[in-house]
């Protein structure tokens, strides 16, 4: 019998065992299953009023449960297995002691893509949390995710000299990224000092690729840059891991393995200096998915600061009670009996109302100010207050999503202009009227 195919069954053989070992293992199980199913249920009671629920927070779930098994559940392993001498038993086998590494790799990389498997048919059965609209691309983003965190945990691994160290150098990583990281508290809910932090964290760049893949939106449409820090990161993380990987635990870290650190620092700080110097800091907005399942914090991350004055040419808004002689009364009748203010869509229908005032502030019409007072007091006497303010939040933060009006002849409003224009001006007018509603602007 040759030898690689000898060679082949002792590794698989191998990979068996460490599954088996892993179920075997109450810490493994707590930490691989119980602790992720714990954030869903907590995720769960906070936005469970969303529609659909959770479909916003899956990309954050996800990398919390990656993160448990792959710089926790990975690191454990190892360095319990290496206190017992076992790693030092592995080099006297014929079996090249890298392809045992890759199969302990290997090993845990099935182990987070099954516990990735069942929080989302958890989701799904408790919540009624959709599934990924492409499930391959979903599959695909998991397994990046999963390799660079695997990175991280190898890095732990040959770092810490026992299994307590490995709890606080996880927790190390694992609580900025929760708290501060855009991985536990939503990216848009973090002031400006805690996302300029989160551009040096792998985290975040893992929670924007797994939130794009899980609702269908390409991870290489706009997000080449999440994709090259995570896998810079990972990386760079990896080859340090094996750089300083310790088969005895008698062997200590000296100075000159030590340097070894020093790569994924550099790498880290280069990302993150990297997302400031073009202008990444910001978070990357979440794949329009309506305006159903616009966050809270999506909806307070709305910037007021740069919007042009009511009385300036961009966007005119009349203070409230006034009338203008060229927009009576008979203009709100007409305008409530338009019929693409009136479809059974109430996002597009909010976003066509607004599109009035937009032809009217483009068109320099002379009652521009009144006719977008008019829209506004409308669209606020047909719609509930928290309703409109999220579908106000979904045109001001999503101004290329729906279609949009470029006449209305109906209304006085006969001339034709170019969608981009109207656009513009709709997400500007749409931003004025939320800040009214929500206390932000003075009306």
């Amino acid at each position: 019998m040759s030898p690689v195919p000898r060679t082949a069954r002792s590794l698989l053989g191998h990979l068996l065992l460490v599954l088996e070992l892993n179920f075997r293992s109450r810490q493994a199980i707590v930490y691989g299953y119980l602790v992720p199913l714990l954030f869903l249920v907590a995720f769960g009671s906070v936005f469970r009023a969303e529609e659909p629920a959770l479909l916003g927070q899956m990309g954050q779930l996800i990398t919390i449960t990656i993160l448990g098994g792959a710089c926790f559940g990975l690191p454990t392993a190892l360095v319990a297995e290496r206190e017992r001498g076992i790693w030092r038993r592995y080099r006297l086998l014929p079996v090249p002691t890298g392809l045992l590494l890759a199969d302990v790799l290997a090993a845990r990389a099935a182990l987070v893509a099954s516990s990735v498997a069942l929080q989302v048919a958890a989701a799904r059965a408790l919540y009624h949390t959709p599934l990924p609209e492409h499930p391959w691309v979903a599959a695909g983003a998991v397994v990046l995710v999963t390799g660079s965190f695997l990175g991280l945990g190898l890095l732990i691994a040959a770092v810490a000299n026992d299994v307590p160290a490995v709890q606080a150098l996880g927790q190390c990583l694992f609580l900025p990224m929760i708290m501060i990281g855009g991985v536990g508290v939503p990216l848009l809910a973090l002031p400006n000092w805690a996302q300029a932090t989160a551009s040096f964290m792998p985290g975040r760049y893992a929670v924007e690729l797994l939130e794009r893949a899980y609702c269908g939106v390409p991870p290489l449409d706009g997000g080449y840059f999440g994709l090259a820090a995570l896998g810079i990161m990972g990386l760079s993380a990896g080859v340090a891991g094996v750089g300083l990987f310790r088969w005895d635990t008698g062997t200590p870290v000296g100075r000159r393995q030590a340097i070894w650190v020093v790569a994924p620092l550099a790498a880290w700080l280069a990302v993150g200096a990297a997302a400031a110097w073009t202008g990444r800091v910001k978070p990357v907005l979440p794949p329009d998915i309506g305006y159903e399942a616009l966050t809270d914090a999506q909806v307070a991350a709305v910037d007021y600061l740069h919007l042009p004055g009511d009385d300036e040419f961009v966007s005119r808004l009349a203070p409230p009670l006034a009338r203008g002689a060229a927009s009576p009364d008979s203009f709100r009748e007409r305008l409530e009996e338009w019929a693409p203010g009136q479809g059974a869509d109430p996002g597009q229908g909010v976003r066509n109302l607004l599109c009035v005032a937009a032809i009217a502030d483009v068109s320099r019409d002379l009652e521009e100010g009144q006719i977008a007072r008019r829209v506004f007091d409308l669209l606020r006497a047909r719609y509930e207050a928290q309703r409109l303010a999220r579908i106000l939040a979904w045109i001001a933060l999503y101004p290329a999503s729906g279609t949009v009006v470029t006449s209305a002849p109906e209304l006085g409003l006969p001339r034709r202009y170019r969608e981009a224009v109207i656009r513009q001006r709709v997400a500007l007018y749409a931003t004025k009227l939320l800040g009214r509603l929500n206390g932000r602007l003075r009306d």
